[in-house]
């Protein structure tokens, strides 16, 4: 079995002084961006079930590169680094909010419209669920659950777009004990899930071990290159 970092990402801003918390600044990005660019294979999510499918356990030094929420500043910062580096990611969608704000936050972040979203390389950028209403799945019952995944679905059938049928859990929330867990998986299978990604701060196996429990590293602004190498490598680190 081989590593499989997946990297967690949300907002990206011009200056380094606000490069803080759950948002990076585009120079710190493009700095961890060239150094995954000449150390390792980004892959999309269906590369990796394609993979699987195959029985293809090798991805030689593999890492999974995600954007929580399509907010218009990595449409503005974050997308042309991609381009730039050749590098695939997953960007997933609060459908509730195409083309609004982020307002299970603050309300300031403007989230990416419907033509944004289609004007997206998809060689590049993979699209995938992040709910509908941004909630916490924990917080939820079996028909709250249906619904925001009905309604999902409903809005990329109605706009025609292309989305993986992957979902980053929101806050990195869901029910962790028995047997609320496996109900919940039961439902992620029910409404056409393949994958379900948490937060964690561990480094995946890969063959992945459990599709519904994909860990993610939280990227942090502060973070200097050498701490975010180390996250590559160990996860999170109790010294830091």
């Amino acid at each position: 079995m081989t590593q499989l970092p997946v990297l967690m990402y949300h907002n990206v801003c011009a200056f380094n002084e606000m490069s803080k918390g759950l948002t990076i600044s585009q120079e710190k990005l493009e700095e961890q961006f060239k150094y995954l660019a000449c150390n390792y294979t980004t892959f999309h999510l269906s590369e990796l079930e394609k993979n699987e499918n195959k029985n293809e356990k090798n991805i030689g030094k593999g890492v999974v590169i995600t954007f929580d929420d399509v907010t218009v500043n990595q449409l503005e910062f974050a997308v042309p680094l991609l381009e730039k580096y050749k590098l695939k990611a997953t960007f997933f969608i609060p459908f509730n909010y195409v083309g609004k704000s982020d307002m299970w936050n603050k309300g300031t972040e403007p989230i990416m419209d419907i033509q944004q979203l289609k004007s997206l390389n998809s060689d590049l950028i993979e699209l995938g669920y992040h709910s509908f209403m941004h909630s916490r799945y924990a917080q939820m019952n079996d028909e709250q659950i249906d619904n925001d995944f009905d309604q999902c679905h409903a809005f990329i059938d109605e706009n025609n777009l292309k989305v993986y049928p992957a979902v980053a859990y929101p806050y990195g929330n869901y029910p962790k004990k028995e047997p609320a867990k496996s109900h919940f998986k039961e439902l992620l299978n029910k409404n056409g899930m393949k994958m379900g990604l948490k937060i964690g701060n561990r480094i995946n196996k890969y063959p992945l071990r459990e599709n519904y429990e994909i860990q993610r590293i939280d990227v942090k602004g502060e973070d200097s290159l050498f701490k975010f190498k180390l996250k590559l490598k160990f996860g999170k680190l109790k010294l830091f």
